[in-house]
């Protein structure tokens, strides 16, 4: 609310008349006397203002009054207090700070003069200073003088005092004595005291009046009011408040766009917002220069110094998303400092960052004592990762205690966590209720547990179902399932478009699935190369093995020995059959022999079978009789029927 400082009815312009002191308005710890406050943490922002408002005044303590000028009421042209002995020095700051003292004590006295002569704008103006200064029970016989002979800038000021003084309904009268005289501070203060009774219909009247008569804070507490009722039109008031540089409405209006889907225009009012230094703003906007970077170093380095500059505010969100974005930028001497900073003062989501950082590293000792840290910081985080943590140790108990705790707590991830435990354990009835709190909490491996859970009990529908929303929710395996059946039934197009569902989600068996489809159309050859070399890049050994293939077709055999050595060190006997054939034909038989070995011992039918005819070349019979009983044993029925013709006629030369 705003102290008037002359009587409104004189014919100055409002502006002028009435000093904006909004800072009696702002009461956040709400204590005992202060103003009705607005529903925010955001502080108004003071304009200057003209006139005989307690603003046009220099502010200095009573102690420095008394210090400089000695006695209250000193005249003007008292002499100056004199320096210390000795000190030859010239201090402007001091000497102007004892000049405007001299002169606010001068313009007190005179105030005072004429106030006790019965001069009822004088009482006003000297009621006023007292209020600014803090001396309710000197100012409030003036300011009562003054308001009872009908100013209405001392009825206003006085309901600043009393409300200061604890007596709110004789403050409301004042100020409405005030508001119907046209005072627009009175009537915000006075709406703001009627919104706090739950009054609101009266109290958006007085807002109204207020913000229609160009009173920045009561068009900002009319959008909040109107918010809170969800009204359309609160965004037409915080935009008022805003563009007269009220930075908690421009933060308000920027977070009413953001959710609206325009993050332009929320953009910059958070810019607004943010520059005059909203914490709150400076972090959403360092969130959204960050989530359009797209890897664009300078948007990067903008978002870090908004991150900082609402850090340095005391938003300790703002020092963990500056570690987070430290972090991928490769510097984690920095991003642990930033976290460390935001995690000693509260901060349960850097706590769990620092314990990752440092559980990466193989300190579970420290990784312990910050998921700790965050749990106490009321973070659920904390007690999923420490499971996590006593899992990875071999700790399975403790680690169930934990996902355990998590989950009565709510934790999505620590419910689904625990039933997997319970399921390993063979307790099946105590899992499912588990799996299915994650998966209503939104947990998406929660819910493909849960299909996983129903297929195997053969309840298809309600697997394909939990499959299905999952997938939604960029599951790729669970996409996967659902391509499987597609294709089951003989759905091209549906299951096409399901393994591009699991492919796009990780899922490594999806992406060579869809690189099979592909290759059997014929028509997407390229497509089918990136998902099959997506696949094998991450060590799907079928893929490998078609990488292989594809690159001997192309004449590039050392590409394709190096695919086959990757999948068959990995295991694959279809690889280490193609490397000896590639081995082979190379002249390296030595080498493609130690792979046609391999491949027969793991059960390759064809790798059995020429290990045989080798064996026949070298005129090792019985050896060659050995190979041809596997390859028949192994087959396919193709080579199994080879392998029989091979051993018939090895039985007829060894009998003859």
């Amino acid at each position: 609310m705003r102290l008037i400082g002359r009587n409104g009815a004189e014919a100055k312009p409002a502006a002028t008349t009435e000093a904006d002191t909004e800072a009696w308005a702002e009461s956040p710890e709400r204590q005992p006397g202060a103003l009705p406050a607005q529903r925010t943490s955001g502080l108004a922002e003071r304009r200057p203002a003209g006139g005989w408002g307690p603003d046009s005044l220099v502010h200095v303590p009573a102690g420095g009054l008394a210090a400089a000028l000695g006695p209250r009421g000193a005249p003007a042209d008292a002499p100056a207090v004199a320096g210390v002995e000795g000190d030859t020095g010239f201090d402007s700051a001091s000497f102007e700070t004892a000049l405007a003292a001299r002169e606010q004590a001068a313009l007190e006295s005179r105030h005072r003069r004429a106030a006790d002569d019965g001069d009822p704008d004088a009482a006003a103006r000297l009621g006023t200073l007292l209020l600014r200064r803090g001396d309710l029970e000197d100012a409030e016989p003036y300011l009562r003088a003054a308001a009872a002979a009908g100013l209405r800038a001392a009825a206003n000021n006085l309901g600043v005092l009393l409300h200061q003084r604890g007596h709110r309904a004789e403050a409301a009268q004042w100020w409405r004595q005030a508001a119907v005289a046209g005072s627009a501070p009175a009537a915000h203060a006075l709406g703001l005291q009627l919104r706090d009774q739950g009054e609101e219909e009266a109290a958006e009247y007085w807002l109204h009046f207020a913000a229609d008569h160009g009173h920045p804070l009561g068009a900002y507490a009319l959008g909040d009011l109107m918010e809170h009722r969800r009204d359309v039109r609160a965004e037409r008031w915080f935009k008022v408040s805003a563009d007269a540089g009220h930075r908690e409405a421009a933060y308000r209006l920027a977070r009413m766009r953001e959710a609206a889907g325009d993050k332009e225009t929320a953009e910059a009012w958070y810019r607004i917002a943010a520059a005059r230094s909203h914490a709150r703003a400076a972090l959403r906007l360092g969130v959204l220069l960050e989530d359009r970077a797209g890897g664009e170093q300078s948007l990067l380095d903008e978002a870090a110094r908004w991150y900082r500059q609402s850090a340095q505010n005391g938003e300790l969100r703002a020092a963990c998303a500056l570690g987070y974005l430290l972090r991928d930028g490769g510097d984690l001497v920095a991003a642990a400092e930033w976290w460390q900073e935001a995690a000693e003062a509260g901060d349960g989501n850097a706590a769990n960052a620092l314990g990752a950082l440092h559980a990466s590293r193989g300190e579970a000792a420290r990784a312990e004592h910050w998921y700790r840290s965050a749990l106490e910081a009321g973070d659920q985080n904390g007690a999923f990762n420490l499971g996590l943590l006593c899992a990875g140790a071999g700790r399975a108990q403790q680690a169930e205690q934990w996902y355990r705790r998590a989950a009565y707590a709510g934790h999505r991830e620590a419910c689904n966590a625990l039933a997997v435990v319970l399921l390993q354990r063979g307790d099946e009835s105590g899992a499912e209720p588990w799996f299915s709190k994650a998966a209503e909490a939104g947990s998406v491996d929660g819910a493909f547990n849960l299909g996983v859970l129903h297929a195997g009990r053969g309840e298809h529908r309600q697997a394909q179902e939990w499959y299905a929303r999952a997938a939604a929710e960029g599951h790729g395996e669970a996409a996967l399932q659902l391509a499987v059946v597609q294709e089951q039934r003989g759905n091209a197009a549906g299951a096409l478009e399901r393994y591009r569902q699991a492919a796009a989600g990780g899922s490594v068996e999806g992406a060579f699935r869809l690189a099979s489809v592909l290759d059997r159309r014929g028509d997407a050859d390229a497509e089918a190369e990136h998902w099959y070399a997506l696949a094998a890049d991450a060590g799907h050994r079928r893929a490998q093995v078609r990488m292989g293939v594809r690159a001997a077709e192309r004449g590039a055999p050392e590409i394709a020995e190096s695919w086959y050595r990757r999948a068959a060190e990995a295991g694959s006997r279809s690889a280490a059959f193609n490397l000896g054939l590639l081995l082979a034909r190379q002249d390296r038989e030595a080498e493609a022999m130690l792979w046609y070995t391999r491949a027969a011992d793991a059960g390759h039918g064809r790798a059995a079978l020429r290990l045989a005819l080798l064996a026949l070349r070298r005129g090792e019979p019985v050896l060659a009789e050995g190979w041809c009983r596997r390859a028949a044993d192994y087959g396919p029925a193709e080579v199994a029927e080879r392998a029989g013709r091979l051993l018939g006629a090895l039985h007829a030369e060894l009998s003859a």
